[in-house]
């Protein structure tokens, strides 16, 4: 697959064969199964304390002779805690048990559960050239909803890598003519669902371009202050990066200096 390699000032320079690692078969069922064992492996385990609602000293005899027990008084086997007595009288309130006012929760989560999840080595690393070549097919990227220019793909060449300024990231990638995807990237989302609202996180926020460099570079600092754009080098890019939640097809935007790594370092086989 051919693309053209554009000037800072969108004047083509030339035309290049993209790596073989760029020809994948798309394959949405392991993009899917890869990010979502990223996010996994991500997970903090969580859990109640191994003692709470335990804390209580509960015990009842059920025996016939026993001093403090409940035998023949008519009551379940509740676990109870004496608030008080009067001689061999006692006035119980049900502790401990799952039913209880403090007691245990019955199936409590527990903070020694492994949430990560393996994955063979050569089914991520097919996921992830799957996912590089889906972000290269227009009518996938136009699919996942991005807004994108006519002549998407395409490579911008390696002086990119130099701005330092988030007006000049900005201002290239409208000329390039993403000024309506950056656009939408602006507006606020639905609001989040769960507790995540009480977090600072309430709106869910939307992903647009990509930018792929070869090395780390003045454009990681300055791309990141843009809404919705992450940048990344080379080495770094992942499948997640490629198709966040596990949706493939976003708006990719590579360096020619990056897709020259690719091909000297024979990356992601």
């Amino acid at each position: 697959m051919k693309v053209p390699v554009y000037s800072l000032g969108k004047v083509r320079l030339s035309e290049t064969e993209l790596p073989k690692q760029f020809s994948e078969e798309y394959r949405p069922d392991l993009i899917g199964r890869a990010v979502q064992n990223m996010q996994k492996n991500r997970r903090q385990p969580y859990g109640a304390t191994p003692e709470a609602g335990k804390n209580y000293s509960a015990k009842l005899s059920r025996r016939r002779k026993d001093f403090k027990g409940a035998y023949g008084k008519a009551i379940s086997r509740v676990p109870r805690k004496t608030m008080s007595r009067r001689g061999s009288q006692f006035h119980w309130v049900g502790a401990l048990a799952p039913g209880t006012v403090g007691g245990r929760r019955s199936h409590p989560p527990k903070a020694e559960k492994i949430w990560a999840r393996k994955i063979n080595d050569k089914e991520r690393k097919k996921a992830l050239r799957s996912a590089l070549a889906a972000a290269f097919l227009k009518n996938i990227v136009k699919e996942r909803g991005h807004l994108i220019p006519e002549d998407y793909p395409f490579l911008i060449e390696g002086k990119a890598e130099e701005l330092a300024k988030t007006r000049e990231v900005m201002a290239l990638l409208e000329r390039f003519g993403f000024a309506k995807e950056l656009a939408k990237t602006k507006e606020k989302k639905r609001i989040r669902a769960g507790k995540g609202k009480n977090r600072g996180r309430r709106y869910k926020k939307k992903k647009s371009l990509l930018l792929v460099v070869s090395q780390p570079c003045p454009l990681l600092k300055s791309a990141v202050n843009i809404e919705g754009v992450d940048a990344v080098p080379v080495k770094n890019l992942n499948t997640e990066a490629l198709a966040p939640g596990a949706l493939p097809g976003r708006a990719v935007l590579f360096t020619d200096k990056a897709v020259e790594v690719i091909k000297k370092e024979n990356l992601f086989q």
